[in-house]
C-alpha cells in the first residue's frame, strides 16, 4: 500500500491570483466569514512568507467550529496504490462527497499477481494456505472463462451486438469488453486495485477516523498512511482525525450484524432478482407543490438537464436482494444519500453465459471457506468474497438522483447486469409514479 497526496499548482492564467496552502485558505475563509472588509484587506494582513503564524493566529479564533473550517480547503487530492477491491469500496461508501476514480477491470490486467498475501489483510495463519489456494483457482476460472467467451464472441457476433459499421478496432475493444464483463465474477474482492480521491481535509479526516474504527488492519493501515499525507497539507486540522468511541461502537455493531446475518443466509446459489421501490413524496401543509410531473421533467434534453421541484422533493428508496458485489463496487459510487449493504454472501451471481457446472466443487470449497471465517468471526472474510458474492443493497436519495442514476446504468455503454437491475428498479418507480411515464429515458445499453 502507498499513498501520495498531489499538491496542485495554479494554472498561468492563475498565476497572479492569491497562493494559498489548503489551512491558510482555510484560516483566511474562515476569517473573511467573520468579517465585512472583503478579501483583499484580509489578504494584506497575512504574511505569506510567515504562512504558518498566520494560520495559527486565525485558528486560534475560529477553530472552535473546526468541520466548517476544515471544509474550507479545497479539494486535496490523494492517490492509494495496491490495496484491495474492499477497501477501495470501502472508502467510496465513506467518502460520500468526494470525487473519485477506482482502477477498472475492463482496463488493467488482472491475474494472479493481483492477488494480495494472506499476511497482508489478517487471513488466520491456520486459513492462509487453504484461502490462498481457493483464490488463486478462482483467478483460474476467470481466466478461463474469459478465453472461452472472447472466442464465443468471435465465432457468433450477433451476441455481442456491435454498433453498425463498427471499426475493427471497436469490435475488438466490445468483444473483449463482453468476455471480461461476464468472466469477472470469479475475481476475488482481495484483488489489489488503485485509487484516486478529491475532498476537502474535512471529509478527510472524517474518511481517516472512521477507517481507523473498522476492524480491518488493512483499514487501519491505510487510516495511517493518509493521515501522513494529510498532516502535510493541513497539520492542524488533522488532529480532529482521530477515531472516537461513536465510530468504534457503530463499527463494531455493523460488523456483528454482518456475521450473524451472513452465517444465516451464506449460499452458492444463483439467487432470483428481487428489488424494492419505496416512493414518499409527502409534503408540507403550508408549502405544496404547484408544478406537474410533466413541468418537471420534460425541459430535459438528457439526464445531465435539471428536473423540476416536483421530482427533486420527491425522496426515494431503492434495493436490490442480490447484488453481486461486481455491480456494487460502481453502483456504491453514486454519492447522493445513503447506501447500506451488510456486504454478505446470499447467492452468488453467474451470468447465463456461465455454466456453474465446471465450477460448482470450487464454489462449494470457497462458500466453506467463507463459513468457516465467519464462525471464528474474522474480520477478514471480507477478502473471502468474489465479485460474483450477491448481497443485499439498499440505497435512500431524491427522485432526481434516482432517475439519473437509472437513465446512466441503463445508457449507452452500461454493464448490461447494472441495466438489467436499474431497468428494473425504474419499471417499479414508474408503477408508483405513473405519471412519470414518457418523461424518462430507459437506454438498452449498447455497447459504445
Amino acid at each position: 500500500m502507498n499513498v501520495t497526496g498531489i499538491a496542485l499548482t495554479a494554472p498561468k492564467a492563475a498565476e497572479n491570483n492569491p497562493h494559498l496552502t489548503p489551512e491558510l485558505l482555510a484560516s483566511v475563509l474562515a476569517r473573511y466569514s467573520r468579517s465585512n472588509i472583503g478579501l483583499e484587506k484580509i489578504l494584506e494582513k497575512v504574511d505569506l512568507d510567515e504562512a504558518d503564524a498566520s494560520i495559527d493566529r486565525i485558528l486560534k479564533f475560529v477553530d472552535y467550529g473546526h468541520a466548517s473550517i476544515a471544509g474550507l480547503t479545497g479539494g486535496i487530492a490523494m492517490a492509494v496504490d495496491d490495496i484491495s477491491m474492499w477497501l477501495a469500496y470501502k472508502l467510496f461508501e465513506i467518502a460520500q462527497m468526494a470525487d473519485g476514480q477506482e482502477s477498472s477491470t475492463r482496463y488493467i490486467s488482472m491475474d494472479e499477481s493481483s492477488l494480495l498475501e494472506p499476511e497482508e489483510i489478517g487471513i488466520p495463519p491456520r486459513l492462509a494456505k487453504e484461502w490462498k489456494a481457493i483464490m488463486l483457482e478462482c483467478f483460474r476460472a476467470y481466466g478461463q472463462e474469459y478465453d472461452r467467451l472472447d472466442v464465443l464472441a468471435t465465432d457468433q457476433p450477433e451476441l455481442v451486438r456491435y454498433p453498425e459499421n463498427a471499426k475493427p478496432l471497436v469490435i475488438k475493444r466490445i468483444r473483449k469488453n463482453y468476455a471480461l464483463d461476464r468472466a469477472r465474477y470469479f475475481m476475488p474482492f482481495a484483488c489489489k486495485t488503485s485509487m484516486a480521491l478529491v475532498m476537502s481535509s474535512r471529509m478527510w479526516t472524517e474518511a481517516i477516523k472512521h477507517l481507523e474504527s473498522l476492524p480491518q488492519e488493512e483499514a487501519k493501515r491505510c487510516a495511517a498512511a493518509l493521515r501522513g499525507e494529510l498532516t502535510k497539507f493541513s497539520p492542524r486540522l488533522v488532529k480532529h482525525s482521530k477515531s472516537e468511541f461513536s465510530f468504534e461502537a457503530q463499527a463494531r455493531q455493523d460488523f456483528e450484524y454482518s456475521i450473524k446475518l451472513g452465517l444465516e443466509t451464506l449460499s452458492s446459489e444463483n439467487r432470483p432478482d428481487e428489488v424494492w421501490v419505496k416512493v414518499n413524496n409527502d409534503l408540507p401543509d403550508f408549502l405544496p407543490e404547484s408544478q406537474s410531473m410533466e413541468e418537471a421533467l420534460k425541459h430535459r434534453a438528457n439526464r445531465y438537464g435539471r428536473c423540476g421541484s416536483a421530482i427533486r422533493r420527491m425522496r426515494v428508496g431503492f434495493a436490490w436482494n442480490n447484488m453481486a458485489i461486481a455491480e456494487l463496487r460502481d453502483l456504491n459510487r453514486h454519492r447522493t444519500g445513503h447506501r447500506f449493504t451488510p456486504l454478505v454472501q446470499n447467492g452468488f451471481y453467474l451470468p447465463p453465459e456461465v455454466d456453474p457446472s465446471p465450477h460448482q466443487e470450487l464454489l462449494d470449497r470457497h462458500t466453506t471457506l467463507l463459513r468457516t471465517l465467519m464462525e471464528f468471526k474474522e474480520p477478514s472474510y471480507v477478502y473471502g468474497l468474489l465479485l460474483g458474492s450477491q448481497t443485499p443493497f439498499e440505497h435512500t436519495s431524491h427522485a432526481d438522483k434516482f432517475i439519473y442514476e437509472a437513465e446512466l446504468r441503463t445508457g449507452m455503454g452500461a454493464h448490461f447486469r447494472y441495466a438489467e437491475h436499474l431497468s428494473k428498479a425504474l419499471h417499479k418507480f414508474i408503477e408508483l409514479v405513473p405519471e412519470s411515464k414518457g418523461w424518462i429515458t430507459e437506454g438498452t445499453a449498447e455497447p459504445e
